[in-house]
């Protein structure tokens, strides 16, 4: 289940996403990726313009970069010169073929009921040990729900606790965390939450 608003909205606005979007590498893939042996395989989850999956390729990284909108495929074929390919969360299917997932900024648009199947499906997907990265804008009391923000696209807003019950039942044990400031596209500021977590065997 994915929602259909927010990936029509990404394929509309995918040219001006793109073009105003921060440059250079998210500010905890390096972090990452000192985690990960030198050639590891690696599975992008929501690529958008590419950037990361450039800067991971360009560190000798073997790169599977992912969006679910054939706009923003498109523009990061363009800028970036990568291999990248459409996929939606749901139809993530592979199994123990890569060693880390990397979905920045990506998942937060899921609806809630959404994730556990989805985070299932990346523990499936990892080998032995792997490893995985996700960030999320978190609730606030004043408006815990789950929603839409100011551009119309769907955003989970969950807790801490919350996300870190339903990694744990879909196999996985948290290595490190951040709680930190941040601005969203539609420039509402929450806090968010960076997660690294290795799979176990179940």
């Amino acid at each position: 289940m994915t929602d259909e608003a927010t990936l029509a909205w990404y394929e509309r606005e995918a040219p001006r996403y793109t073009a105003s979007g921060t440059q250079g590498q998210s500010r905890h893939l390096d972090g990452f990726l000192d985690r990960l042996a030198p050639g590891a395989h690696i599975l992008e989850l929501g690529c958008g313009g590419g950037r990361d999956a450039a800067y991971i390729h360009d560190r000798g990284f073997s790169i599977d970069a992912t969006d679910g909108t054939a706009a923003m495929v498109r523009k990061a074929k363009e800028r970036h010169d990568i291999a990248a390919r459409q996929m939606r969360f749901d139809e993530l299917n592979a199994v123990s073929e890569y060693d880390a997932v990397w979905a920045h900024a990506s998942l937060l648009h899921l609806p809630r009921a959404a994730l556990p199947p989805v985070l299932s499906a990346i523990h499936r997907a990892l080998r032995p040990g792997g490893l995985h990265f996700a960030n999320y804008k978190l609730s606030d009391h004043a408006h815990p729900e789950e929603g839409r923000d100011l551009l119309g696209r769907w955003t989970n807003l969950p807790s801490p606790e919350w996300l870190e019950e339903v990694y744990r039942e879909a196999g996985f044990t948290p290595l490190a965390s951040e709680r930190y400031p941040g601005k969203g596209s539609d420039g509402t500021q929450r806090d968010w939450l960076a997660l690294t977590l290795r799979k176990e065997d179940r």
